[in-house]
């Protein structure tokens, strides 16, 4: 199954070069000697928090840290675009578990059997629809930061640059939702880690390139630590009794991507790739 998905996978996730705004400097960046960002320095500050502002991506998987478990991506490797980099839970969030171990449901095995014969022709973003989350930092593609002391604010530049807000004025989570792709989301502080609990999402979002579906039961936990100026550890968990058996967690690090930004990305402009899905 996910080597059908995969053809169908690469077409619709493949990011190859993103256009950025490239060699900017941008201000208050820590550097060394030779004018170079240096992402090592200590992580900074604002309101005596972290200052999590700034543009990010998944940092690439390590040489060999995939094999085993996709083993077919080697054949989708292309210049700029090599899927062998791609963190292993861009493919699969249950990807730390071994088959017979793992906690999806029989009826949302079966979806991702069926959307695996489909190679990847109903992924929502094969029709320029949102990708939601947490896949939307889990694909190397980069997002921006932008942290204020009510709120926090995320900007995609893929797929139709989709956008995110993050409450942390002390409000609750709405009682009643109105599902959406990117849910609705509050934050809080507990020490240097960014908290952001997120609820009321439809059931169109899958949770990654091979189609683990979700429910409007999800709750998603995601824990922010910069760990200094240019890396940051995500945890994220993912709570939906309806897809799940139990919660379950996984970690991956995000890097800072200095001295650049986001660019437009409008997915139905010379959208050509529709037709050839599943050919």
């Amino acid at each position: 199954m996910r080597k059908r998905l995969l053809c169908g996978l690469i077409v619709i996730f493949g990011t190859g070069a993103n256009g950025q705004w490239l060699n900017y400097p941008t201000p208050g960046t820590p550097r060394t000697k030779d004018g170079k960002p240096n992402l090592t320095a200590p992580a900074p500050r604002a309101a005596g928090k972290p200052d999590l502002s700034g543009l990010w991506q998944p940092e690439p998987a390590q040489p060999g840290e995939n094999h085993g478990l996709f083993e077919s991506l080697g054949a989708f490797v292309v210049p700029g675009d090599d899927p062998t980099t791609f963190s292993k839970y861009f493919f699969s969030v249950l990807a730390d578990f071994k088959p017979a171990e793992s906690p999806l449901r029989a009826a949302a095995a079966e979806l991702v059997r069926k959307r695996g014969e489909a190679l990847g022709r109903d992924n929502p973003t094969s029709h320029c629809l949102p990708m939601g989350l947490p896949g939307l930092h889990l694909i190397p593609s980069p997002y921006k930061i932008v942290q204020t002391p009510s709120l926090v604010m995320f900007l995609y530049e893929t797929v139709n640059n989709t956008f995110r807000q993050v409450y942390t004025d002390g409000r609750k989570l709405p009682a009643d939702f109105q599902p959406a792709w990117m849910g609705y989301s509050v934050g809080k502080w507990e020490g240097d880690t960014l908290v952001i609990e997120s609820a009321g999402f439809n059931d169109k979002v899958w949770l990654d390139g091979f189609g683990t579906p979700s429910s409007e039961t999800l709750h998603l936990q995601e824990r922010f630590r910069r760990l200094d100026f240019g890396h940051m550890e995500l945890q994220v968990t993912i709570d939906d009794p309806k897809t799940f058996t139990k919660p379950f967690s996984f970690k991956l690090n995000q890097r800072l991507v200095p001295d650049s930004d986001v660019l437009e990305t409008v997915c139905a402009e010379n959208e050509r790739d529709v037709p050839h899905l599943g050919r």
